[in-house]
């Protein structure tokens, strides 16, 4: 008899131990572009599809994975600055894992409008953006404000309790393609973001005069950056800054108009890097044309 009490408390020892709960955490990515359709697009052979296909091909081959990995829950985005989001792919849409795998694996239902299908009019419908649409003059960082504030293009963490905890975690990735220069038409009526030649002028004036570099410009007379927005969905966005380019540059000399600490896009990487420091975004990446 005592042996068999022995015996219960050590079954009964081995499940409770068993069904102690775990925490699972699963993370994916959510990927929005949003494309400043300015005449920058048509001052130099665009470089914004290629680099937009291989976010794409970063999305297909790194996040879902097809035939490797079961139950993604990445998204994928496309807008210019104009106008809402124009294309999107989003597996969080699909709500049974079955579903989900057919899409993905284009099987089922699913087998001519599966996800290679999409990715293909994802694509078509960039280019076709690019190629019919042209906005100048657009206040960059206030649409961006807006977009991050009331559109849909944020994923925040879940999490969901069973026997287990699950939680869920989405790393947002906002890529912006632009040349860098905050130029819009109403100047004149709000000059809160505008950041153009004038603007890039006076840091490179103020640092030849106080001899600073532009860091320490930036941080002496406050007047010379962009006002900060700390909106509450910053810190969850990971801001890409891509294809900027450079007017002070002679392509066919490749010479530049001024020395290295006064070009224009060390000025602008520098004050859009404080703007996006000071605003709680997670993370910042600028990338030149």
């Amino acid at each position: 008899m005592k042996i068999l009490g022995i015996f219960c408390s050590a079954v009964l020892l081995a499940v409770s131990c068993d069904s102690e709960p775990k925490n699972k955490n699963l993370t994916y990515q959510n990927i929005v572009i949003i494309s400043d359709m300015s005449s920058r697009i048509d001052n130099k052979p665009s470089k914004d599809i290629d680099e937009i296909h291989k976010l794409i091909i970063f999305f297909k081959t790194e996040c879902v994975k097809p035939g490797k990995k079961i139950g993604d829950r990445s998204s994928i985005s496309f807008s210019p600055f104009s106008d809402k989001t124009i294309t999107s792919i989003d597996l969080d849409r699909f709500k049974s894992l079955e579903t989900k795998q057919c899409f993905i694996n284009s099987t089922g239902k699913y087998k001519n409008n599966g996800l290679v299908q999409q990715i293909n009019i994802f694509e078509s419908k960039v280019k076709e953006t690019y190629k019919n649409t042209r906005n100048q003059g657009l206040d960059l960082i206030s649409i961006l404000i807006e977009k991050i504030d009331n559109e849909p293009i944020i994923k925040k963490d879940t999490s969901f309790i069973d026997i287990d905890t699950t939680f869920t975690k989405y790393e947002n990735h906002i890529y912006v393609f632009t040349d860098g220069y905050l130029e819009y038409l109403d100047k004149k009526a709000n000059s809160q973001f505008y950041f153009g030649g004038s603007e890039i002028e006076k840091i490179r004036h103020y640092c030849i005069v106080h001899k600073v570099d532009i860091t320490k410009a930036l941080k002496t007379n406050y007047s010379l950056n962009l006002p900060t927005n700390k909106s509450s969905k910053n810190q969850y966005i990971h801001l890409h800054v891509f294809e900027t380019q450079e007017r002070d540059k002679n392509d066919k000399l490749q010479t530049y108009k001024y020395p290295i600490g006064q070009r224009d896009n060390e000025i602008l990487e520098a004050v859009w890097r404080k703007w996006a420091k000071e605003s709680g975004f997670k993370s910042f990446e600028w990338k030149k044309y």
